[in-house]
Formats: C-alpha cells, structure tokens, sequence
C-alpha cells in the first residue's frame, strides 16, 4: 500500500469516528441528546471507535501470512484432539525472578517463569513451540490463605496500569482477595518479546492462545496451595482465556467481560478498513479451515467448572469491537448471570452497575473469607 493511500485511509476513518459513533447510538431512536446517560453513552462509543481506528490503522497494513492450505494439518490435528485434548497439562511453576515494583503508590509483585507449552505437534512444527518468559503481577498481603482473582487483560493491555482497570486495590483491600495478573504473550510488558500475539497469522493466533492458557493453568495450579478459592475473569481479547481454564481447571467462578467468538473472527471483523488490498486476508481468518484450527480454542463450546450460580457475563449494548451475539451466545451455553452495561467495549471498565455485578459475584465466592476481614 502507498503511503499517500494509507495516509488518505487513516485521516478518512479518524473522520469518520463521531459519524460512525452516532449512528450507533441513535439507531434504536430512543436517543436523547440532552440526557447525561445518553451523551455519555455516546462518549463512550466514540472511544470504542477510537480505539479500533487507532489498533487497526496505526499497526503496519496486513500482510497475507500464509495460506489456507498451510492450515490444514493444523486442523486436522486440532480437530482430532478436541479441547481437552489439545490443552494439555501443563508443566508446574518454577519461578524465575520475583521483584518488588511500585506504580504510584501502588505496591506489587513482578513474577517471571519460564514456560513452554504441550502444543500439538503440527504447530510445533510451523515454530511456535519453545519456552517463553511468562510474566504475571501479583498484589497479595502476607502469606496467609485468601481467595485469588485471577484477571486476564485484554488488547493493547498487560501494563502495570492494569492495576487501576482490574480495581485490584480495592478488591484486595475490601473484599479480602488477593490479585494475579498475567501478562499475555506479546502484549505490554512482553511486546518486545517472542512470540508475537496476536498477529495477522491464524496459526500463532491460535497457538498464542493455546500459550496464554497452559501459562494460566500453570498458574493457577502455583496458587492453589495458597488459596481458599479461585475466581477467573477475561476482559475481551481475555475472556476466551479465562472461558477456557475455568473449563480445564477447577474454579469457583468465571467472569467473562465483552467477550469475544473468536481472535481470528474479531480481527477480520475490523480489517476492511484497509480496503481492498486486504481481502485475501480477511477471507483466510475467516475461512472454514481456520475456523477448524480454532475449534482448539473454542470456550464457547465447554462450560466452566464453577457452578452457574457464579457464572458472570458482561456485555455492552453497544460494543462496536465485539459486538452483542457473543455474550448472548455464551449465556445460552453456560446460564450464570447475563448483566448489560448500556455502553461500550471500552466503557464497560468505569461503568459503577459492571463493577458492582462483579463484587456480587466474588462476595459469593468465599464469604467466610470476606467477612473475616471485614
């Protein structure tokens, strides 16, 4: 692509945020403009569309990464082995470093272990088996057993500022949890680190995510001794992670926040604002031998361990990056509780009604714990 047509196509969709944002919110007819909800309603769109302009069109124009027929022993393979059997067990924890860090007056943990998943064999083979450096921040009082929240950021996260987003502060110091924080491959404080995830190849997308979850279970598993109960909750690009190990291992309850179908459907989705010249790779991730691929990565296929009563998903009714029909779709498949924010993607994370469904849903996890600490 040229750089004045890629320039053209970047000032043309900025342009077109607050449009694309109004149109959206105003689609039903109920808009009122000189309503506070409504306005910020429409704030909080517009963020959503900022945000996608901003990931999609600053990264480097897609590039075609391989073809359908290189995807296929993959899904043949995956196809095979189901779930369970392409997320293997994973190795246990062997930490590596364990650093005390501050981000502003907030006091936590920098964990790294190293990790190199059981991936299935044909995407060994295509390279993206080996050990990596996992990374998780930890904020925990004492060494005394209390129940975990185990929180899996979403894209363009897996900084330290996920510490105001996750809200651990207050959930470790009013509900008595302590916080693990994962770091995705690739993502914050693993950008410049190997593997890359996610990318414009459905083949590390979906072995990027079969990594993100071995190094959650491995995890989880490393906590457990320390822990009277486990809650897990995914935020976007997250909530197939936390789906999945809620599956694979036992919790006591999942939360999943505007969740996604699947990595590979969600970056196509956003793609045809580069044009034409990206179709051969829209048409790739969304093809029927990939779709197979990621069928080892399907959360909305299995049910987690916890109970349906601490099920918790969260959808925004104007979610422009994922959109409704996946939390739809999850609560038809899992039951629990099924909460709407009346907002965006983006908004979901300062909305009060979506923080205080997610404290009802860890206040139910271990209330002896809770109340212990008052």
């Amino acid at each position: 692509m040229k750089t004045t047509e890629r320039v053209l196509r970047i000032g043309a969709d900025f342009a077109g945020v607050l449009p694309r944002a109004h149109r959206a919110v105003t689609a039903s007819g109920d808009f009122n403009p000189l309503s506070w909800r409504d306005v910020r309603r429409l704030g909080e769109v517009t963020l959503d569309e900022l945000a996608l302009t901003g990931m999609t069109l600053t990264a480097p124009p897609p590039m075609l990464e391989r073809s359908a027929g290189s995807c296929a022993p993959a899904a043949s393979e995956v196809a095979a082995l189901g779930v369970v059997g392409a997320n293997t067990a994973p190795d246990p924890v062997q930490v590596k470093s364990l650093e005390r860090r501050r981000f502003g007056r907030r006091s936590y943990e920098q964990m790294t272990f190293d990790h190199d998943p059981d991936l299935p064999d044909s995407l060994v083979r295509a390279g993206f088996g080996g050990p990596a450096t996992a990374v998780v921040h930890l904020c925990r009082a004492g060494d005394d057993r209390r129940p975990w929240l185990v929180w899996i950021h979403g894209a363009g996260q897996g900084q330290p500022i996920d510490l105001l987003f996750s809200r651990a502060r207050r959930i470790q110091e009013d509900l008595g949890f302590n916080v693990a924080l994962p770091v995705q491959p690739g993502c914050g404080v693993r950008g410049n680190a190997w593997p890359s995830y996610p990318t414009m190849d459905p083949l590390a997308n979906v072995a990027g995510m079969m990594r993100v979850v071995s190094e959650v279970r491995a995890l989880l598993r490393w906590l457990r001794p320390q822990a009277t109960a486990i809650a897990v909750a995914g935020v976007s690009m997250g909530s197939p992670v936390a789906g999945l190990v809620s599956h694979l291992e036992p919790v006591d309850a999942v939360a999943v926040f505007t969740p996604i179908f699947g990595l590979n459907a969600m970056i196509a989705a956003h793609l045809g604002r580069w044009g034409p010249s990206v179709d051969d790779t829209i048409a790739l991730l969304r093809s029927d031998v990939v779709e197979q691929v990621m069928s080892a990565v399907d959360y909305q296929s299995v049910e987690p361990t916890a109970p349906p009563e601490r099920r918790l998903i969260v959808g925004a009714s104007h979610d422009q990056m994922a959109g409704r029909e996946p939390a739809e779709v999850l609560h038809e498949r899992w039951g629990g509780e099924l909460h709407w924010h009346r907002g965006s993607h983006v908004g979901h994370l300062f909305a009060p009604g979506v923080q205080r469904a997610s404290e009802r849903l860890l206040r139910s996890v271990d209330p002896e714990s809770i109340r212990s600490r008052g």
